[in-house]
């Protein structure tokens, strides 16, 4: 099928979210189409503040739960051709899966399988899906590799269980890709949000010159990504980056293969910001996984990809934005 590259769309759920904005934004600078959806359950306005005029987007609040989402959409932009689906939206609080299980199966699992389902029966090259490291487990065979999530693992939480199985029936579609992202950090990541990756509070109580919290003893290791290297994961594992075709159906993990603990983040903070506030230790959190750095190999060998924002640079340019963000606040 011959495509006109002045008419190629591509939908995005979660669009007012950290990372669907920036991709949003992504996209759009390719000469993209984008068609963005989000209910501002966890999203907001404010982050599509840079892209929401631009003549190219398109902006529908709405859930992903309602039947027919994308028969919907398409009916309503007759002139687009849908070339990829990127479905970003989701329960993302690990604490509030725990108490409300039924609803993150509900929007995590159920709604991810009805949107994959539709968008087959639309003609769309890809539909790549949000996963999570959350996936594993407390699995300690580190680096973790695609494979070790499987049946026998034991998730923590609704959330990492409901993306696992959702992951798995994307893999399973000829245009499904599932990208197991590891901890997302960077611009427009909300501190103030209860489910905000640690890196978005050290950096917002830094700045505000508050004693970084640390929950448990700060020993956990992560495997920190920018956004910009997420974002550009996503674009190919849709075949939408230059020189390159859409990626073999499957799940891949999407890090950078380094582990950091907890403890030396925020050393690393304090070291950046001056902020010499004695670190704050509270209970560990329930639901919190141990252990976590990904094996990217897989990825890397079939999508060409990979992350090139070191932590150090990438905690310069997230504490910069906090900080002018704090400037704006408090001169408001």
């Amino acid at each position: 099928m011959v495509r006109d590259p002045t008419r190629s769309c591509c939908v995005v759920t979660g669009v007012a979210g950290f990372v669907g904005s920036h991709l949003a934004e992504r996209l759009l600078a390719l000469g993209y189409h984008v068609v963005g959806v989000d209910n501002f359950s966890s999203g907001y306005p404010k982050n599509m503040a840079s892209f929401f005029d631009h003549p190219a987007f398109l902006f529908h609040e709405r859930s992903v739960c309602e039947a027919g989402l994308l028969a919907d959409l398409r009916s309503c932009h007759t002139g687009l051709d849908l070339v990829c689906f990127f479905h970003l939206a989701a329960i993302v609080s690990v604490p509030y899966s725990l108490d409300h299980p039924e609803e993150t199966m509900e929007v995590n699992l159920g709604a991810t399988t009805a949107l994959l389902r539709e968008a087959e029966g639309l003609d769309s090259t890809a539909f790549v899906f949000a996963g999570s490291a959350a996936e594993y487990g407390n699995d300690e065979r580190l680096p973790l590799i695609e494979e070790y999530a499987g049946e026998d693992t034991v998730h923590v939480s609704p959330y990492g269980r409901a993306k696992f199985l959702a992951s798995r029936a994307v893999a399973a579609s000829p245009h499904g890709v599932a990208l197991r992202c590891f901890n997302i950090y960077g611009p427009r990541q909300d501190p103030g949000s209860p489910y905000s990756g640690v890196i978005s509070r050290f950096a917002d109580k830094a700045a505000a010159g508050e004693a970084l919290t640390i929950f448990g003893d700060g020993q956990q290791t992560r495997d920190f990504i920018y956004v910009s290297d997420v974002v550009e994961a996503y674009i190919h594992a849709a075949g939408l980056a230059r020189s390159a075709s859409a990626v073999p159906n499957g799940i891949y993990n999407v890090g950078t293969g380094k582990g950091t603990s907890v403890l030396e983040l925020a050393q690393i903070v304090i070291e950046l910001t001056g902020n010499r506030k004695p670190i704050t230790f509270l209970p560990e959190r329930p639901g919190d996984i141990r252990l976590s750095v990904a094996s990217v190999a897989a990825f890397q060998k079939t999508a060409g990809w990979r992350p090139t924002i070191s932590l150090a640079d990438g905690l310069r340019r997230t504490l910069g934005s906090v900080t002018s963000s704090t400037r704006e606040r408090a001169a408001g």
